[in-house]
């Protein structure tokens, strides 16, 4: 019988051919965690006297939630990380300067190769999947492991194969057809198992846009999502792997739980409701729903192409007057590119605040919490009841385009009501 990516992945990483629903113990490529996660297992480490990590080369800390740091609290915990980091000779540690978000960071990096068994102490991990890695995330204590280890438990996923075909309409992007596929199977309709996203649209898209559905798998309960490496893949990552890869992919014999099949022809842009990404209308159904913020940044839509794609709408625009924006590149190497093309100038021409590189407002961090009653549209990956501040504001997710428009209008809608 025929193997997934996924299952020849782990099969890799356990030493033998693996089958789905057994508990295996699988050997890591690289472990990563974040200002908020590391210190749980940090504590955890130093209370077991840790001598050494497994390998200094293959883990990395990146203080992207609360830096730079937001308050007291907050650089305390950055304090923790970049000690550890100093102490145990952690290679891959990225200070507030080299710092990104680290779903977007570490791709830029060459970390993330096709074949890697990755873990990540944040659910947004399985980003990484769309370089045909298997990279999930881990609770601190696994992550802690992983680290001392470079080992982790895993049960061996079943995957289901979502088929994306035909031609997308204008201003539909890769965020809109993970928001779909999500309103359709809800957001426990992967609960532990592998998305697979293939196809021909899937194969047409670039690897921003591959990292924006992978970005959300976890918000369908998904394990991780994948996408098998092709031409689009190696061309971005052969001139930056770190190390050596192997490309597997998925055998036509391999068993799947489910398939689906989308016709992208279909599909309008989408748009979340509150307070779950599986409340998703198209566009032509949203109605007037009134806005106080725009928010464009976070590890799903901060990259270069997300950018350009709102920088387009917003040129020569001004944004509403009821309206304040917040674009956050997410690394510093976009945000330089960002200001190479242009970019930067457009937004705040139009009326934005540009940050630095960081996950900011996604999680009701800092630099964009929203006020009791407040409304945002964003091209973040959830909105939970008070994901991004105040338990009684709303969070709409959408594209960059959707955002851009609605920052224009003043209320959620296409680009196709502002005038380019």
């Amino acid at each position: 019988m025929g193997q997934t990516i996924a299952e020849k992945i782990i099969s890799a990483h356990v030493g033998r051919e693996v089958i789905v629903g057994e508990i295996v113990k699988a050997k890591v490529d690289f472990a990563y965690a974040n200002d908020i996660t590391a210190p749980l297992a940090i504590n955890h480490l130093e209370n077991l006297g840790l001598k050494k990590v497994f390998d200094p080369e293959r883990v990395g800390l990146i203080p992207d939630h609360f830096a730079p740091n937001k308050d007291i609290k907050s650089a305390e915990q950055c304090k923790k990380v970049r000690e550890f980091a100093k102490k145990y000779g952690i290679k891959n540690y990225f200070e507030v300067g080299r710092m990104g978000i680290e779903h977007v960071l570490l791709p830029e990096e060459g970390i993330a190769l096709p074949g890697m068994l990755i873990v990540g102490a944040d659910s947004h991990t399985c980003t990484l999947g769309a370089f045909g890695a298997f990279a999930t995330g881990v609770g601190s204590t696994d992550f802690a492991a992983a680290v001392a280890l470079g080992e982790v438990w895993l049960k061996v996923p079943e995957t289901i194969k979502f088929i994306y075909y035909g031609k997308m309409g204008k201003w539909v992007t890769s965020k809109d057809l993970i928001l779909y596929t999500i309103g359709k199977i809800g957001v426990a309709g992967a609960t532990y198992k592998v998305m697979e996203f293939t196809g021909e649209v899937i194969n047409n898209l670039s690897m921003d846009a591959r990292a924006t559905i992978t970005n959300m798998a976890i918000e369908a309960g998904g394990k991780t999502g994948i996408i098998e490496p092709d031409d689009v893949t190696e061309m971005y990552i052969k001139d930056i792997a770190k190390w050596p890869y192997k490309i597997y992919k998925s055998d036509k014999d391999a068993q799947y739980a489910e398939v689906y099949e989308f016709d992208v022809s279909k599909i309008e842009p989408q748009v979340a409701f509150p307070h779950l990404p599986e409340n998703t209308k198209p566009i032509s159904e949203v109605g007037n729903i009134k806005i106080d913020q725009a928010f464009i940044g976070s590890c799903t839509n901060g990259k270069l192409e997300d950018l350009e794609l709102a920088a387009q709408i917003l040129k020569g625009k001004k944004i509403h007057p009821d309206v304040r924006m917040i674009v956050i590149p997410a690394t510093p190497k976009i945000y330089r590119e960002a200001m190479r093309r242009g970019l930067i100038d457009i937004f705040m021409e139009a009326g934005a605040t540009v940050s630095a590189p960081t996950c900011g407002p996604c999680l009701g961090g800092h630099m964009g919490v929203l006020a009791k009653g407040e409304r945002a549209i964003s091209t973040t990956n959830r909105n939970f009841v008070g994901r991004m501040g105040h338990p009684e504001s709303e969070v709409y997710l959408a594209s960059p385009a959707i955002a851009a428009a609605s920052a224009i209008l003043g209320r959620i809608g296409s680009p196709e009501e502002v005038e380019l």
